[in-house]
C-alpha cells in the first residue's frame, strides 16, 4: 500500500464506519493540499484492491474497510516472513528489533492463540 493509500485507510479504519470521498478529502486537507478527484481515485483503486468495499448513496458511494488494520499488518507481516529463505532467523532478527512492550504484547498474543486448552509445549527442557 502506498504514502497515500495508508493515509485514506488510516482514516477509514480509525472512523470505523462508511466513509465518503469528501469526508475523507477534508480530513487530508488539513495535513496537506490534495483534489477531490485525488481521494476519489485512491479510493477507488483501495475498492479494486479488496481493501474496501463500497455501497452507492445517491450520485457517490459510502467505502467501509473490508479487514481492520491489525489483519493488514498481520498480512503484510506473514509476506515478508514467507519470502524469508530462513524462517527461523528472520523472526529471531524481527525479535531482536522489538521493544520491551511489543515483546510483551507478542507474548499476551501467543496465550491468546495458545488458548487454555493448549498451553505452550515444554520443549527445551524447562519444567514447571
Amino acid at each position: 500500500m502506498g504514502e497515500l493509500e495508508d493515509a485514506v485507510m488510516t482514516r477509514v479504519w480509525k472512523w470505523n464506519r462508511p466513509v465518503t470521498v469528501r469526508e475523507v478529502l477534508e480530513d487530508l486537507q488539513q495535513e496537506r493540499s490534495i483534489a477531490y478527484t485525488t481521494v476519489m481515485t485512491v479510493l477507488d483503486n483501495l475498492h479494486q484492491k479488496g481493501w474496501v468495499r463500497r455501497e452507492a448513496e445517491g450520485r457517490a458511494y459510502r467505502y467501509e474497510a473490508v479487514s481492520t488494520r491489525a489483519a493488514y499488518a498481520a498480512a503484510l507481516m506473514n509476506e515478508a516472513w514467507s519470502r524469508s529463505d530462513n524462517a527461523a532467523a528472520a523472526l529471531v532478527a524481527f525479535f531482536g528489533m522489538m521493544s520491551p512492550e511489543q515483546r510483551e504484547a507478542l507474548s499476551d498474543a501467543m496465550r491468546v492463540v495458545q488458548g487454555p486448552d493448549n498451553p505452550p509445549s515444554d520443549e527445551g527442557g524447562q519444567g514447571r
